[in-house]
């Protein structure tokens, strides 16, 4: 899947993670090594104080993961879909995941009603029941992720979910300054979002950076 999803150029980046995952727990004993020489963070600088609360927190953190996991693998069997002309009906696709199969999610159901209101959904993220879900969900989502940072522990589908999330929702993302590293290397040109986008800017970089400091 993971492998279809690049020649796809769809980001379905949950799974490959979670790929990648299974290999860094399987590097056991390079793990034992560097457990006795790399350091992590002091654990009190992460203390939970309400246990009851953090527990529903993670439960949140879940949920809103695994929305996002679904919403990844439509998106990929769409763009498989539209490459090789396959007619699939996706809203029969999620009641299909719950005849003997592992999957046992409830919210297949919803998955259904939004294809049948509308075949052509870009996203599940878009369908008002998941948007509202994951607005509800995020605050705790994000306190979830930040606490694991500062204990030092890798919550690598948490984390990885929330940035699918985060740069799906944003109009303009940090990839945009690749722009300018391919200028400055290759005099590629670049354009500006304060300016017309079909202008195109060059800048000597070099020149810029022997200037004066004010």
């Amino acid at each position: 899947m993971s492998q279809l999803a690049l020649d796809l150029g769809v980001p379905s980046t949950m799974v490959t993670e979670a790929v990648y995952a299974r290999a860094m727990s399987a590097l056991k004993d390079a793990r034992v090594r560097a457990s006795k020489v790399l350091t992590g963070p002091t654990p009190a600088n992460a203390q939970i104080t309400d246990r009851k609360a953090f527990i529903n927190s993670v439960r949140q953190a879940l949920y809103a993961s695994k929305i996002c996991s679904y919403a990844q693998g439509y998106v990929q069997l769409q763009a498989a879909a539209k490459e090789h002309k396959w007619p699939l009906n996706y809203g029969d696709i999620a009641l299909l995941w719950r005849g003997g199969c592992i999957i046992r999610a409830q919210f297949l159901q919803h998955i259904k009603e939004a294809f049948d209101a509308d075949a052509n959904l870009e996203n599940l993220l878009l369908h008002p029941f998941f948007t509202s879900a994951l607005e509800k969900a995020q605050d705790a989502w994000r306190k979830v992720v930040v606490h694991a940072v500062l204990t030092g522990l890798p919550v690598v589908e948490f984390s990885n979910a929330l940035a699918y999330y985060d740069g799906y929702r944003r109009a303009t993302l940090p990839a945009n300054l690749l722009q300018a590293q391919r200028d400055y290397f290759g005099a590629h040109t670049y354009q500006r979002t304060d300016k017309p986008l079909d202008k195109k800017f060059h800048t000597e970089w070099l020149d810029l950076r022997k200037q004066p400091k004010p």
